[in-house]
């Protein structure tokens, strides 16, 4: 076991298997719904960017390359001022989601270079400009554009052309779970001398707003390189740093003057050290005070171009006389070193370094990404924030019916600026990823959002907090059987307690589905947007007039895909406990029940060979919605294989699905199994083989679908051939896009009519792998279609995987295709081995779009590089012409 391992295991032996350090403070807390007490439910108006410095948040803390305990009680970033800035650079920017011609997005340059699951080391770099800081041309620049144009990003706006910029690299290396080394390392970039401030800034997270009758925190003064941090629950911290050019304290409280008007100005505020490092305002009496709940020393740099100048803190229970002895360096070594030795174990060894690195870099981030989230909606409804009172607004608006949601835990985000909020199915992706590297905090993570401060009573999960009522895919059972799996591949051994405690909770989300989402009690599910915003010609999540209703087929297909999973967590457990054995019959059941609904329903149109959805109205007949899009093919997601092993052992249940068998065959009715010819295995899926066929003719033609990265989620076909319909006297429209979106909906942001998107590949790639595995070379496609070239589907999968791997990977250039018109700031020395992981990708270019660090779900390339199915001498080679093929 590496040093890394061995953490592992002591931290998997806790209640919460966490370290209580890590890098849990959020990137963005403003324009939260948290933090939102507005009467008219406008979170992105009610705390924006421009008013973040001076207000006081309620419900956690931001910051850069920024760490916490567990409860984020006690903060660390650093802050800086290139000496022309009207603010600090205490926190990403970005545009809210009316600012930008996309919505809401980051306009920052920063990296998650490395991280291990204990966060004993972990690098962070981030870009900043000498020249002023373009906010207002970012601003402005966006605001002038379409939805049709690009956005404008910070590489548009000259500030990076020169290389007049400074790296400011942060790595974190712990000497022990209370004792952290800090390294700050700032490069000038540029060839010209140019001053840089920096903060590194310790402070506390406003709890006492709540508590006036507890001790309220304090950080004060003890020497010039030593400050001590004491708070009654966390007890005492000691923080070390070189000798500063200046000393700041404050309070981490709301600058009443800015934000409400008042005018007995306290100097104290949160905002205090802008003013005072900008402008020497008040300068004098935050260096007179000697204790506050925010603190910094202030380092003032001139660094040559070409110069690397380095800061040392130290954040520990210990005190000490020497914190940095001689050759405290070494720690970093050491680390750096034990995480090394950590990939070298989890990373197959043979890879190449480029994809090595890519991997590498996706878990770093999706490690980077765990966040400390703090959520009591009856409390957020029922009291204020000092400037908004209660008001009826938001008792009665967004989230009230879910009081009994009190959330407060470190959750693996799908983007700590983009999305600083948990989502129900990006968590279940995450997890899988993360099984790789720590798979008891996978565990733990999907097992968090089934307990009772977040699943509802009834059974419903929470969504996201933009609207907990809304419905995500269910793909936590699918999750679950990942994670279980990952885990059994690497330790040889199962862990069935934890299926057995997520089936019993995924049974109570299963009825609620069934319960509420069949409204008919025919089999066919709604669900509305379903996780894919503007996937359908109108928002799927309205109620249709008059006696309208929207019949879903991939919210059909999504149980049938539940169903299935829930089937074989059932088997793997009945295995061992026999008691499974009636559950594993019953969700048999119900698979067998949704695939005939699917099939025998008028979703299925026998036209165009393709799943749609449908729109059932009132005397009449029911009007299919054509639109060829993932949502037609999520049918595929539902695929298994019941072996004969396990019949043998699970005679009851074997006995049982004959007879179910026996008399839906004799009674005409859909039976969707196909037995393989030798007896050895029972394929289960919701498309037989004539439709599979039919599916993957389109999947795989580069005209609809497949793109050069990955299955796009809309058909091209839909570019020269959009689709309308009328409903109630207005006209509905879609058509391929394949960039970012072009509609509103859903906040515009996001957007699912023509790109790639890492889920839905990674999904589709495992569904036709499991395929191939039954059907081998009996069945065989052209892949491409309509290129002559017949492979069969195990084969396909290894193509589809290394068209997805390939966004990220260099060509011949040296180029990445994610960073399209971008390529030549990614070129340029020190940034070539830069990789970002966006939320979704350009289904012609493979450009990266939307949140740009999603290594949430987009993480799962580090899977599928993983993957030991394909050959390692082929995940760098070409695409079908490097693969084994039979002759048409």
């Amino acid at each position: 076991m590496t040093a890394e391992h061995q953490r592992l295991s002591a931290n998997n032996k806790k209640p919460i298997p966490l370290e209580q350090w890590g890098p849990y403070l959020s990137e963005r807390q403003w324009g939260t719904v948290r933090e939102d007490y507005s009467t008219n439910g406008d979170a992105w108006g009610y705390l924006p960017f421009d008013q973040s410095h001076f207000r006081t948040y309620r419900w956690g803390e931001d910051g850069i390359a920024g760490i916490s305990d567990y409860f984020q009680n006690l903060c660390f970033a650093v802050s800086m001022w290139n000496g022309k800035d009207h603010i600090l650079k205490e926190r990403l920017f970005g545009l809210g989601n009316y600012q930008g011609n996309h919505g809401e997005d980051v306009k920052e340059l920063y990296y998650y270079l490395d991280n291990i699951p204990t966060h004993y080391y972990m690098e962070y770099l981030y870009k900043y400009p000498q020249q002023a800081f373009p906010y207002d041309d970012l601003i402005e620049g966006n605001r002038k554009r379409s939805k049709l144009e690009p956005e404008y990003e910070i590489l548009d706006t000259g500030v990076f052309d020169n290389d007049d910029y400074f790296d400011v690299k942060v790595t974190y290396a712990k000497q022990g779970p209370q004792d952290i080394f800090i390294k700050i390392d700032v490069t000038n970039r540029g060839i010209k001398t140019a001053p840089l401030t920096l903060l590194p800034t310790l402070w506390y997270y406003n709890r006492w707003v709540y508590t006036p009758e507890e001790p309220r925190p304090k950080i004060s003064y003890k020497s010039r390189t030593t400050v001590k941090a004491e708070h009654e629950r966390m007890g005492t911290y000691y923080f070390y740093f070189l000798k500063p050019d200046d000393l700041l304290f404050t309070e981490n409280e709301t600058n009443l003057f800015k934000a409400k008007g008042e005018t007995n100005k306290d100097c104290f505020t949160k905002d205090a050290f802008h003013e005072a490092v900008i402008s020497g305002l008040h300068i004098d009496e935050l260096r007179s005070k000697k204790e506050g709940t925010k603190f910094s020393p202030v380092y003032n740099m001139k660094v040559r171009g070409g110069e690397t100048k380095t800061i040392y803190c130290r954040l520990t229970n210990k005190d000490t006389s020497k914190p940095f002895s001689a050759g405290c360096e070494k720690i970093f070594e050491q680390r750096k070193e034990e995480a090394d030795a950590f990939y070298d174990m989890v990373l197959p060894p043979d890879h190449p370094e480029d994809l090595k690195k890519i991997q590498r870099q996706a878990l770093a981030g999706l490690l980077w990404s765990k966040q400390y989230y703090h959520f009591d909606v009856e409390r957020w409804l029922n009291t204020s924030d000092g400037i908004t009172p209660v008001n009826e607004g938001k008792k009665n608006g967004r989230n009230n019916e879910w009081t009994h949601l009190k959330n407060q835990d470190i959750i693996a985000m799908p983007d700590k600026w983009e999305y600083p909020w948990y989502a129900a199915w990006d968590l279940a992706f995450h997890c899988i990823s993360l099984a790789m590297v720590d798979a008891v905090f996978a565990k733990h993570q999907l097992q968090l959002i089934m307990r009772e401060w977040y699943m509802k009573p009834d059974g419903q999960l929470p969504a996201y907090e933009w609207n907990f009522s809304d419905v995500n895919p269910p793909v936590q059972a699918f999750a679950a059987l990942q994670i279980y799996r990952i885990e059994k591949e690497t330790t040889g051994q199962g862990d069935i307690p934890f299926l057995k405690r997520v089936f019993q909770k995924l049974l109570i989300n299963f009825t609620w589905w069934i319960n509420r989402k069949d409204r008919n009690g025919n089999n066919i599910f709604e669900g509305g947007f379903l996780g894919l915003d503007n996937i359908g010609v109108f928002n799927r999540s309205f109620h249709l007039p008059g006696e309208m209703q929207l019949e879903q087929a991939d919210g059909t297909s999504w149980m049938g895909m539940y169903a299935l999973n829930m089937l074989d967590i059932a088997l793997e457990i009945a295995k061992v406990d026999r008691a499974f054995e009636d559950t594993a019959t019953k969700f048999f059941e119900h698979f067998v029940l949704i695939a005939e609904a699917l099939n025998g329903h008028a979703m299925w149109n026998e036209d165009d060979k393709f799943f749609y959805d449908t729109l059932c109205i009132a005397g009449s007949d029911p009007l299919p919605l054509k639109i060829q899009s993932i949502v037609g093919l999520t049918s595929l997601f539902a695929v298994s294989a019941i072996d004969k092993e396990t019949l043998d052992i699970l005679s009851d249940f074997k006995k049982r699905i004959t007879w179910f068998e026996n008399y839906r065959l004799r009674n005409n009715k859909y039976w969707p199994n196909e037995e393989r010819s030798d007896g050895e295995e029972i394929l289960l899926s919701l498309v037989k083989k004539d439709r599979l066929i039919f599916l993957l003719q389109r999947l795989l033609n580069e005209d609809e679908f497949l793109s050069g990265g990955g299955i796009r989620a809309l058909s091209k076909y839909h570019e020269k051939n959009p689709y309308s319909v009328t409903i109630d006297g207005s006209e509905y429209t879609i058509q391929y896009d394949p960039g970012d979106s072009t509609s509103n909906l859903f906040g515009g942001n996001s957007n699912w009519r023509g790109p790639v998107w890492m889920p839905i590949n990674y999904l589709i790639i495992r569904a036709i792998r499991s395929y191939g595995e039954f059907y081998g070379d009996n069945l065989l496609v052209d892949c491409p279609e309509g290129s002559g070239k017949k492979l069969n589907l195990v084969k396909v999968a290894d193509v589809l995987t290394k068209r997805v791997i390939s966004l990220f990977t260099k060509d011949d250039t040296g180029k990445r295709k994610i960073y399209d018109e971008y390529n030549w700031f990614y070129q340029k020395p020190g940034n070539e081995d830069l990789v970002l992981f966006y939320e979704y990708f350009h289904g012609d270019s493979g450009k990266g779009l939307g949140a740009s660090h999603q290594t949430g779900w987009t993480a799962l390339v580090a899977t599928l590089i993983g993957s030991h199915l394909i050959p390692k001498e082929e995940l760098m080679e070409g695409d079908v012409e490097n693969s084994q093929e039979t002759d048409a």
